[in-house]
């Protein structure tokens, strides 16, 4: 307890030296924990509206299916086994089919996606109820505002599209905007136009048949019982959001190595000069018997304190600066939702205990062993010498 009130009074009685290092290392603490933050945040936003507005609870593929080879979605269609329709029958998934096709607004052709949905499902997060309509034409029509910015289309107007059946037929009708959907998730927005599942299932010829089937949050996965139908959890289907994540974090830790340096090269410095200013006051501790080990801890602590006052400093203002911008969110540029990535027009930070208690640890640990490595000539020196100043 000596050691620790003789380290604290120490640092204190350096003033402003003291306060300058403690002020850097809270800056750079604070720092970490509101950017580590954000990059949380991204990731569980994400996620969440992935989940919600596309993944469910996972999903069954066709095998010929790959989401970013449209020239296989001719082949990526099938009926549903018993297993796959019963869990629809149920209530428990959603089919979608899809077909590539064209849209022809103000006369311009455009490549799209006809995606078919069942109006009445409540498995995904799409306003998928405005499908609902009678069997005339033109056949109702939803797509989401990025899709409605492409094509300049509004609610209530007209326009043809294009697509080839199962038998290779070319075939055009006209549908009608019913909704536009303001989504966060481009990957049921751009370029897609959603139709309800059975006018599209008569449009391809391709009755009872589905392109994927997603299931419902918190149900449990079936053996489809045909091996045309894959098993897809969200492990797989959010694979490409967690890199993306785990890609950003790595290119922020350059960030975070970059300012601690600075912060502990201060404290460093710090060290260094306190060992060469103070050579009377160690020779005098060691001559009066102490253990060079404990004149070793006594320094190393000093430096250690400095990483506790600034945990403490830190806090006192980063707590409200934290809690402003959890509250108050970072506005995304609108360019950012053009990028393929889910992510919304705020993004709110997200600071857990891990990130706040394991942030600490860090910045204690890197401050004690900074702290440590000036002090290691002391073990080498003689109190004689010392008291004479000399160091070398």
């Amino acid at each position: 307890m000596l050691i620790v009130l003789l380290a604290f009074r120490n640092i204190v009685g350096a003033g402003l030296r003291t306060w300058l290092n403690v002020f850097v290392l809270s800056v750079a603490f604070l720092a970490i924990v509101w950017n580590q933050g954000f990059i949380n945040g991204m990731a569980e936003q994400m996620m969440k509206e992935m989940v919600d507005t596309e993944l469910g609870g996972g999903q069954y593929w066709h095998r010929a299916y790959d989401p970013y080879d449209p020239l296989t979605l001719e082949d990526a269609r099938g009926s549903l086994p018993a297993p796959l329709a019963d869990l629809v029958s149920a209530g428990k998934a959603a089919a979608v089919l899809i077909a590539s096709g064209a849209i022809f607004p103000e006369g311009r052709l455009q490549t799209t996606l006809l995606k078919g949905i069942e109006p009445g499902q409540r498995i995904v997060n799409i306003p998928s109820a405005s499908l609902e309509a009678g069997e005339g034409d033109p056949i109702p029509a939803l797509i989401g505002a990025r899709m409605a910015r492409q094509t300049r289309l509004k609610v209530g107007d007209t326009v043809t599209i294009r697509w080839r059946d199962m038998h290779g037929t070319f075939d055009a009708a006209d549908i009608r905007i019913v909704h536009i959907m303001n989504t966060n998730v481009p990957s049921v927005d751009s370029g897609q136009v959603w139709l309800p599942l059975a006018r599209l299932r008569e449009m391809l010829q391709a009755p009872g048949q589905a392109t994927l089937l997603v299931l419902k949050k918190q149900t449990v996965s079936v053996a489809s019982g045909d091996p045309r139908w894959v098993y897809r959890d969200l492990d797989y289907l959010l694979k490409e959001v967690r890199e993306i994540i785990k890609n950003k974090s790595v290119g922020s830790s350059i960030f975070y190595l970059l300012l601690l340096g600075m912060a502990l090269l201060a404290v460093f410095d710090g060290q260094v000069l306190a060992v060469f200013r103070r050579h009377k006051e160690i020779g005098t501790l060691m001559a009066l018997g102490m253990p060079r080990g404990t004149v070793i801890g006594l320094f190393t602590l000093e430096g250690a304190l400095h990483g506790v006052m600034a945990v403490l400093v830190g806090a006192l203002y980063g707590i409200p600066l934290l809690v402003y911008s959890a509250h108050k969110g970072m506005a995304v540029p609108e360019i950012a939702g053009n990028m393929g990535v889910a992510v919304s027009s705020t993004l709110y930070p997200s600071y857990g205990l891990g990130l706040v208690v394991g942030t600490t640890l860090v910045v204690l640990a890197a401050v004690t062993v900074v702290s440590f490595l000036p002090t290691r000539r002391i073990s080498k020196l003689k109190p004689t010498d010392v008291m004479r100043g000399k160091l070398a």
